[in-house]
């Protein structure tokens, strides 16, 4: 008896296209989950567990290794690469102080830059001004003294420039928040007893505010009391904002 072949029908070529585009798009799904979750467990419990969903849209550099800068910057809980920019940090020939905060602040954040990378990168500076004297970091224990002794009873601004560099297109954001802070009149002896318990070498205008240095401010004048620490937070969040990374 003949038999009759059933052929079954095959797939259009429109149909097998499709069903290739959803194979890829399947795979894509599979590894960018697999790599959120990588870069999630990466991050302290803490940190993981008031992380917004919004973030890491681009992977946001601090373009420093401050200890203070780092720490204040893990308060808005957003993952971040800290990242040591090679910046020459002198002012240049009567630069006034917020000019050289602002100059510095972005050339931190480009050299931050990696070709190809498409990162948001965070640069920062701060100078002090003593009536228009630039007061940068000390780097030892005598020009610490110096700086102290000349800035008892005075008030000081402390330019706090900050710099949010879109690597991508090199477009950025730059502003100056300034602190103005008034000093005690403190004796050399309080000075050095200051210097030998802190040793604030590292902190512009040898004031560490954060810690024992609150102990010489009679007062502090700012729009954003984290600049003074040395990364105007307030001034980043919206920063960050207009880049369309929510903090909350």
């Amino acid at each position: 008896m003949h038999r009759e072949r059933v052929t079954e029908p095959q797939p259009s070529h429109h149909a097998r296209k499709y069903e290739i585009i959803l194979f890829f798009v399947a795979i894509v799904k599979v590894f960018k989950q697999k790599t959120d979750k990588k870069q999630r467990l990466s991050l302290s419990p803490l940190t993981r567990r008031f992380m917004p969903t919004s973030a890491l849209v681009r992977p946001l550099i601090l373009a420093s290794t401050s200890p203070y800068r780092r720490a204040l910057l893990e308060r808005l809980h957003l993952p971040f690469t800290p990242r040591a920019p090679r910046v020459d940090e002198a002012a240049l020939p009567n630069e006034c102080p917020a000019d050289t905060a602002l100059r510095l602040a972005v050339a931190k954040a480009r050299a931050a830059v990696i070709a190809g990378n498409p990162e948001l990168i965070i640069g920062s500076d701060q100078v002090a001004d003593l009536n228009g004297e630039a007061l940068g970091k000390p780097g030892d224990h005598r020009h610490a003294a110096l700086q102290l002794r000349a800035m008892r009873g005075q008030s000081v601004v402390f330019h706090t420039a900050l710099c949010l560099l879109d690597a991508a297109s090199g477009r950025y954001q730059l502003e100056n928040v300034p602190s103005t802070v008034r000093f005690r009149d403190l004796s050399d002896a309080q000075i050095e007893t200051y210097l030998q318990r802190e040793q604030p070498y590292d902190c512009a205008g040898s004031a560490k505010i954060e810690a024992l240095g609150v102990a010489l401010i009679l007062g502090i004048d700012s729009s954003d009391p984290t600049a003074l620490i040395g990364l105007p937070l307030m001034t980043l969040v919206s920063m960050l904002k207009r880049e369309q990374i929510e903090v909350i």
